[in-house]
């Protein structure tokens, strides 16, 4: 049974631009409506990418939605997380419960999760979170084919020529993120929270390892970098001077990050942004003043930036110097003494009594510190002497001091929603007036009409007029209306009581409710006819005792002892793709030995040529691993086809889609799952869709970041400048605690960071021959000839059944160099 299609309508699509606000909180969603958001995103309390915000709950929604409406602002729910295989129906309960409460779209990561909205809550628009890795045209194609998408969410680190290939204007309606957080992994790509401690950037649980100071490990040796740390957390995202060409190019939805921010934070960058987006769209100059930029800076910054929207300028991004909230740079310390600092001022920003600043002490982050000012005298910051709690030792000249908290700012934005009106904005009734003499008058707005049960009467000296009925029928106040035109079709000079036009009004009133209560009831009643089982797979299972065993190989000599070992079944993942037909070669040298070249993991835009590289090849099959590489490799059916966790195949729905739609011969399981969850989606779909990794290094971070550029080139940029150190350089991360991660640059110049220890599913092998899988892969790293092939054969002699999963985790935890984990597969 094939899965039911949407067919694309591209009339359908609304083009006008949408500043689109975060909201964790009921204050955030005020202070965003009275600073002109258009719509509204928030999330519940499940699947939903931000779980520590405060979120709505179920019983929420309704006056949620309703207090939304009524001011003509849009609320769309985040579901953009992945969906495990128990969850599916719970989810879908989750869908139509949001379809009935009239909620406007959800913003969705999980492939099976947008099938299945189509068909049980088909209401509500779906659009592709930007968890979804939507990098390419061709990816975008492919899901659009799937779902005819409402809206795609594009990934934040395209520049503005990238975005521009997607043809804005023609395309299914896009969305940008404008300001904010970013994240330095691609977003749906980044596990490092769940291999460090199964928190998953996926499932809402970003543990912000990214924020955290690392040591940059180069060859072996320490490199001092003194006070750059943070080698992987960027300045935020301010957009807002690239507003009018992102206007022009033609993107629809303008999304600010901050769903965990203040409502003040939101108040401040909803009202920049809508100054911006109205003059881009009238064609005015720049509205933006220097205050604006004071209070997105105030209110949350760690620094401010363009992203990746003006192209690749590595070390601008990433400046390695903080990893939190700074503020606005307010200049250095010249002298202190016990109660007072001369500061050498940087800026004209205003300083005052009860402003917040820190004093930045560069590398050793123990000793930075913080207080509120007491009285300013000019170049002179005076603290209160006995509850500073500043240590006057600890500060010294040339320390750098940040504004971090401006109390009058912050009660100013505060009064923006706490003291505005938030009026409901009103539908308008277009009214026209029919009626003769001896008949009953009658109003119509579109398809509903009222008549009066009074007769028209001849008008012996005041007879209705435009001026009167436009009178009379415009008191609407205390309903959902306003009075639009009034169009008088009396024939004669007529008169009727005027309580009889008021009761006849509020008729019209009545029955204009009633007619949107039903159109609304009726848009909830759609999906009712079909439900997830008519979605899920059949299940089968492969009942041949035949074990196949892939490796994945970094390098030749990991492919020549792969060889030697007797494996039939290599990946080949090589930084520089072109190398790919050399390692065919090597492969086909051998009997019965099969080559599969993987794709890069990103694929952007005008990046195809990566897959014509893989091609030309000419290898047995392809490992696929972004929805590009689906879409290039769909109907190529003299290559296998695998695809890879990127893929995100996390549930049997997913799986499903992939297999038929993407034309994928089997599949990976998502890296987020636990044992438990594997068996849950073996045993749910047919286990010849599926392949697990058993052995690895994870693949945490996934950056287009690039930190050999940013810290190892001399001022280089980007790859035209940079020098490549990638390809000089042996280089690692150490983490806070000592912990050696690697770190890899592919074709594209985007790093990968690997955990340092190697992840083996082994002790769970008993259950997963169980479920009747087939198909396990090992992922080789940096191990040299010997140690591959002594790790290919122990997991040969595993699957042969001459070694128990639990003796070889114990040899591996032995001749492993730190040893192993069971890692994102253990249940906690």
């Amino acid at each position: 049974m094939s899965a039911p299609h949407v067919t694309n309508d591209p009339g359908r699509y609304e083009r006008t631009p949408e500043l689109l606000a975060p909201a964790g909180s009921w204050d955030c969603v005020r202070a965003a409506v009275a600073n002109g958001a258009d719509a509204v995103f928030f999330g519940l309390s499940k699947f939903n990418a931000r779980l520590r915000a405060d979120n709505f709950t179920e019983e929420d929604l309704p006056e949620l939605m309703e207090f939304l409406h009524a001011r003509g602002v849009k609320g769309f729910v985040t579901m953009n997380t992945l969906i495990f295989t128990g969850e599916l129906q719970e989810a879908e309960t989750q869908l139509r419960l949001l379809e009935s409460c009239a909620v406007d779209a959800i913003i969705v990561q999980d492939l099976g999760l947008a099938r299945l909205c189509r068909i049980v809550a088909p209401s509500l628009e779906v659009h592709a979170s930007t968890q979804m890795t939507i990098t390419s045209p061709e990816g975008l194609a492919f899901a659009d084919r799937l779902y005819h998408l409402d809206r795609a969410v594009l990934a934040r680190e395209l520049s503005l020529k990238q975005i521009a290939k997607f043809k804005p204007e023609e395309s299914v309606p896009l969305e940008v993120f404008v300001h904010g957080a970013l994240c330095v992994a691609y977003s749906g790509q980044c596990l490092t929270s769940e291999s460090l401690g199964q928190r998953s950037a996926n499932r809402g649980e970003c543990a912000q390892a990214c924020r955290m100071p690392y040591t940059l490990v180069v060859d072996g040796e320490e490199r001092e970098m003194g006070e750059v740390r943070y080698l992987l957390s960027p300045q935020d995202l301010a957009a807002v001077d690239l507003i009018p060409e992102l206007v022009r190019q033609g993107v629809v939805s303008y999304k600010i990050e901050g769903r965990l921010k203040s409502p003040e934070y939101v108040a401040a960058i909803t009202k920049v942004y809508r100054k911006a987006i109205d003059a881009a769209v009238a064609g005015e100059e720049d509205p933006i003043t220097q205050d604006d930029r004071y209070s997105m800076e105030m209110t949350f910054s760690r620094g401010l930036s363009t992203g990746w929207l003006e192209g690749t300028n590595h070390p601008l991004l990433t400046h390695g110097k903080f990893g939190k909230k700074r503020g606005v740079f307010l200049g250095e310390v010249i002298r202190s003494e016990r109660g007072w600092v001369d500061v050498k001022l940087a800026t004209r920003i205003p300083v005052k009594a009860g402003d917040g600043i820190v004093f930045d002490a560069g590398e050793d982050r123990n000793l930075e510190q913080g207080s509120r000012i007491w009285k300013v005298a000019g170049d002179r910051l005076l603290f209160h002497r006995e509850h500073s709690g500043l240590d006057w030792k600890r500060i010294q000249p040339g320390q750098k001091i940040w504004k971090t908290d401006d109390p009058k700012l912050n009660k100013r934005l505060t009064a923006s929603w706490k003291n505005a009106k938030l009026e409901v904005e009103r539908d308008t009734l277009n009214i026209t007036v029919k009626g003769c003499v001896a008949e009953g008058m009658t109003l119509s707005c579109g398809k509903v009409s009222v008549t009066s049960t009074e007769k028209l009467e001849v008008a012996q000296s005041r007879p209705f007029t435009d001026e009167f009925l436009i009178k009379q029928l415009g008191r609407l106040g205390g309903t959902d209306w306003k009075l639009g035109e009034v169009d008088n079709q009396l024939q004669g000079e007529v008169m009727m009581p005027v309580s009889a036009v008021n009761r006849l009004r509020r008729a019209l009133v009545d029955a204009m409710d009633v007619a949107t209560t039903q159109r609304k009831a009726a848009r909830v009643q759609v999906g009712a006819t079909a439900s997830l089982d008519d979605l899920m797979p059949v299940r089968r299972t492969d009942e041949s005792s035949r074990r196949e065993l892939s490796v994945l190989c970094r390098s030749m000599e990991q492919i020549e002892a792969v060889l030697e070992a007797g494996g039939k079944n290599i990946y080949v993942d090589f930084e520089d793709i072109r190398r790919g037909k050399e390692a065919v070669s090597l492969v086909r040298s051998a009997d019965d030995a099969r080559v599969h070249l993987a794709t890069p993991r990103i694929q952007k835009s005008g990046e195809a040529g990566f897959f014509k590289v893989v091609e030309r090849a000419e290898p047995d099959g392809v490992l696929i691993r972004n929805l590009g590489g689906v879409s290039y490799f769909k109907d190529r059916n003299d290559l296998y086809k695998i695809g890879d966790f990127s893929l995100n195949c996390a549930n049997p729905l997913t799986s499903r889609i992939l297999k038929e739609e993407g034309g994928l011969d089997h599949m990976t399981v998502s890296y987020d799952l636990n044992i438990r969850q594997v068996l849950d989606l073996l045993l749910a779909a047919p286990t010849d869709w599926f392949e697990l990794t058993i052995h690895q290094h994870m693949p945490m971070f996934h950056m287009e970041h690039c930190v050999f550029c940013s810290f190892l080139s001399d001022g280089g940029t980007s790859i035209l400048n940079c020098g490549k150190p990638c390809d000089k350089h042996q280089v690692q991360l150490k983490d806070r605690v000592g912990q050696l991660h690697s770190l890899k640059a592919d074709v594209g110049c985007r790093n990968t960071l690997f955990n340092g220890r190697a992840q083996t599913g082994a002790r769970f092998y008993d259950q997963l021959r169980g479920t009747g899988l087939r198909r396990y892969r090992v992922e080789l790293l940096d191990e040299d000839k010997e140690s591959a092939r002594k790790i290919v054969q122990a997991y040969q002699s595993l699957l042969a059944g001459a070694r128990s999963g639990h003796h070889l985790w114990q040899g591996l935890d032995v001749s492993e160099q730190l040893g192993v984990t069971e890692g994102t597969l253990e249940v906690r």
